[in-house]
């Protein structure tokens, strides 16, 4: 009992589409509708093609006015197929189902119905047998570009069912021409098999079968070649989503470096990184007097500036903290412009306030302080956490030596203080385009020594 429950839920988790797994990965179902409208495109630009092709094959087969009749038939099946490629979009579509059905309904008529404006004597014995079973092909190879494998299933009953209601209808259709089906069975007494082949009133049940068959076998592979294709498809956008979910984190130009990698952030280990913390100054006081929803859309506005600003100097969003936004410079490999990065960082950061502080005091809404800690040293690098939940983060006193830092611009009275070992790492002790100034050493809460500072002063 229990095996066959374990391989019920293995049918089950096989046969699981995109279109369920869609609702919950919006990468996927982007997916979907980008494959559905490129295949229902090129399903129909195929099927103008093959079309054509068929029809230029005709006009060679039978130079006469009857074949106008089967010319028509084949602008039927365009016109079809350009209203599959109108209506067609992701998931169950009555519509859809029943323009394939049409689609097959009218190749049985073609293929069965003689042409009524051939003045040649044809049997509907002759026209099954000889009509060409291999048109639905062509229609199948349409149906494989832009359904889903279930689809292909749909295909294969319509196809059965139409083919045998022809079979059906052909059966009470009269012999028009009784004196040869006669005279066969004369001369070829004593040869059945031949008879049957031969007899123009014979519909050979044993070939429809064949065909259907046949045909049925070749739609299941492909329908087994289309789950395949959405297996692919569905990790194409996992692997887009777990791309956007390192965008959250890295700047762009890291992300494709990272998605590159089969490591991407390597084992866990100590390196030099410069470590940012930003904080919005009073935002407590500021949210006690603001409404909830009003709040919340100032931390987003407030973030996206944030994350555009870091991500533009190649620093990695470790984790928002509320009004506030850690980050590193280094992460996950480092390079000789870090320190520099993250200087210019921070003082892009607060242009962006400026600019930001202006549209929203000629609003009436009060200005926005922003204080921005910087120091650079030795951290360790990994996932944290449990089983359940990791995050990849940096730990060290570098971290807590940037974090007292951001405190302490509140004393200072300016809107960035960093270490001086970020300035050295940066070459900007000496050289120093952006008016940090020295206040010398500084306690700092839980370090025996003092860290020397520099620091932007706040515009008065």
């Amino acid at each position: 009992m229990v095996d066959a429950t374990m391989q019920n839920q293995g049918v089950k988790s096989i046969l699981t589409t995109a279109d369920d797994l869609a609702e919950t990965n919006k990468f996927l179902k982007d997916a979907l509708v980008e494959s559905k409208r490129e295949g229902l495109v090129l399903a129909a630009k195929a099927r103008f093609a093959a079309l054509s092709v068929v029809g230029l094959l005709l006009i060679y087969l039978d130079t006469s006015w009857s074949v106008l009749y089967y010319e028509a038939l084949i602008a039927a099946f365009m016109l079809n197929g350009w209203a599959q490629s109108r209506i067609g979009k992701v998931g169950r579509s009555r519509s859809e189902l029943l323009l394939l059905a049409l689609d097959l309904a009218l190749m049985t008529v073609t293929l069965l119905v003689p042409n009524p404006f051939n003045h040649d004597v044809w049997s509907v014995g002759l026209q099954y047998k000889y009509g060409g079973f291999s048109f639905f092909y062509i229609l199948l190879a349409g149906a494989s570009l832009a359904y889903s494998w279930r689809t292909m299933f749909a295909v294969i009953w319509f196809t059965t069912l139409v083919w045998g209601l022809g079979y059906f209808w052909a059966t009470f259709q009269p012999d028009v021409i009784p004196e040869i089906s006669e005279q066969l069975r004369i001369l070829l007494v004593g040869h059945p098999r031949i008879i049957e082949l031969l007899d123009p009133a014979d519909l050979h049940f044993s070939s429809r079968v064949q065909e259907v068959v046949v045909f049925g076998v070749v739609a299941g592979i492909l329908a087994l070649n289309s789950w395949r294709s959405n297996r692919l498809l569905i990790r194409q956008a996992e692997a887009a989503r777990e791309r956007s979910n390192l965008s959250r984190y890295f700047a762009p130009t890291m992300v494709e470096h990272l998605a590159g990698r089969d490591q991407p952030l390597g084992e866990v280990r100590s390196q030099k990184v410069v470590v940012m913390f930003a904080d919005i100054v009073g935002f407590t006081k500021m949210a006690e007097r603001e409404k909830p929803e009003d709040v919340v859309a100032i931390l987003r506005e407030f973030h996206g500036m944030m994350e555009t600003a870091v991500f533009e100097h190649k620093g990695t969003l470790d984790k928002f903290l509320g009004d506030g936004l850690m980050v590193s410079f280094g992460t996950p490999n480092t390079s000789p412009d870090d320190a520099k990065n993250a200087l210019q960082c921070a003082v892009e950061m607060q242009k962006q306030m400026t600019l930001w502080n202006q549209s929203r005091v000629a609003a009436g809404e009060k200005a926005i302080r922003l204080s921005v800690g910087l120091h650079y040293g030795d951290v360790i690098l990994g996932d944290i956490g449990s089983e359940r939940r990791l995050e990849y983060t940096v730990l060290g006193d570098a971290v807590n030596v940037a974090s007292r830092l951001e405190a302490l611009t509140r004393k200072l009275g300016a809107s960035v203080a960093a270490s001086s070992a970020v300035m050295q790492a940066a070459g900007m002790d000496a050289d120093n385009p952006f008016s940090f100034e020295p206040v010398g050493p500084q306690p700092l809460r839980g370090r025996e020594e003092p860290v020397d500072v520099w620091t932007i002063k706040l515009d008065s």
